[in-house]
């Protein structure tokens, strides 16, 4: 079945179902995805949100939550949410950067100068008016999510320095942006699927990757990268979104409540995965990976090597760009 045809199917079965009459019956019922297992902190904010929606309007709104990617993959999640198939997600900034490509000034390299500095940006006036810029897409961004921080490891190397990246073949996820990143460091990179990075790593057929603890852990990264090397290349945030057709058919108070119970659960989400990090990383080096902690110093010389992608990138937001910079300094 086409992708259209999935997207109609759900429109009609799913938008905007009304309860059957009866004292505690929702008056609306939607549908919130999620790829992600029931475990996970940000399916866990997403559990917290509908919980307190239902609470605060006492069981009128109802959402359900579906994860571990039941309803599609996130670049089918969006497009559904456009046409009438999902009311919620939670879906990744580079994802949502495909079809907003304004998006993209928020997950440049070497960006933040630490998790203090993002969330103080994402938090104040410069992530309020990107959460605003959703509704280009036909869509309501509600809060910001925590995805963490991504790192270099490597398999034969510590990696120390820019000189130590020379000549490497690094995987990257599958984005043009990461893609050139690693080459503008000197680098060559390869993109290959996330589930592949363990044996690529493990065959030789690359010399390192990157990802945030969590998942270097989780996928068993540290069996065959024992390096690894704490850069903070990208912080790419996650978003908590809303179907726009789904949010104008609700009433300004009912509005107020969902944007109160997103950043609520925004709260939550950043706590577990806080946790998971610190537990990811302590399990790691118990098991025997090195960390390599780089200089301030050699960070900006990282920084100034991507240079070239903030003005592409970035060309026509380099105010913002410079007022990120500038922010908390």
């Amino acid at each position: 079945m086409c992708v259209l045809a999935v997207i109609c199917m759900a429109a009609a079965l799913f938008q905007w179902r009304r309860a059957q009459p009866g004292a505690a019956a929702p008056e609306y019922v939607f549908r919130y995805a999620e790829n992600q297992t029931a475990d996970y902190p940000t399916t866990m904010g997403a559990y917290r949100f509908a919980e307190l929606v239902k609470e605060r309007t006492g069981g009128r709104i109802e959402i359900v939550v579906y994860s571990g990617a039941k309803l599609g993959p996130e670049k089918d999640v969006l497009r559904q949410m456009q046409y009438g198939g999902i009311d919620f997600a939670r879906v990744s900034l580079s994802q949502l950067a495909e079809i907003l490509p304004q998006m993209n000034v928020l997950q440049l390299p070497y960006l933040y100068r630490d998790a203090a500095h993002m969330w103080a940006v994402l938090d104040g006036e410069i992530g309020s008016s990107f959460l605003a810029k959703t509704d280009e897409g036909g869509l309501i961004g509600l809060s910001w999510y925590d995805a963490g921080v991504r790192n270099f490891y490597s398999s034969k190397k510590k990696i120390t320095c820019l000189e130590d990246l020379q000549g490497m073949t690094i995987r990257v996820q599958e984005s043009d942006m990461m893609e050139e990143m690693v080459e503008a460091l000197g680098a060559s990179a390869v993109q290959i699927a996330y589930s592949n990075v363990y044996s690529s790593l493990e065959l030789g057929t690359v010399d390192a990757a990157e990802n945030n603890w969590p998942s270097y852990k989780a996928m068993k990264h540290d069996e065959v990268a024992k390096y690894y090397t704490v850069d903070e290349h990208t912080r790419v945030p996650e978003m908590q979104i809303m179907a726009k057709h789904t949010w104008d058919q609700l009433s300004e108070e009912d509005q107020n409540i969902i944007r109160e119970c997103a950043k609520e659960s925004a709260e939550l989400e950043r706590t577990l995965w806080t946790q998971q990090e610190k537990e990811a990383r302590n399990q790691a080096v118990a098991a025997g990976t090195q960390v390599i902690e780089i200089s301030p110093e050699e960070k900006e010389r990282f920084r100034e090597a991507v240079d070239i992608l903030y003005e592409k990138y970035a060309g026509d937001s380099m105010d913002i760009v410079e007022e990120i910079r500038n922010t908390g300094v």
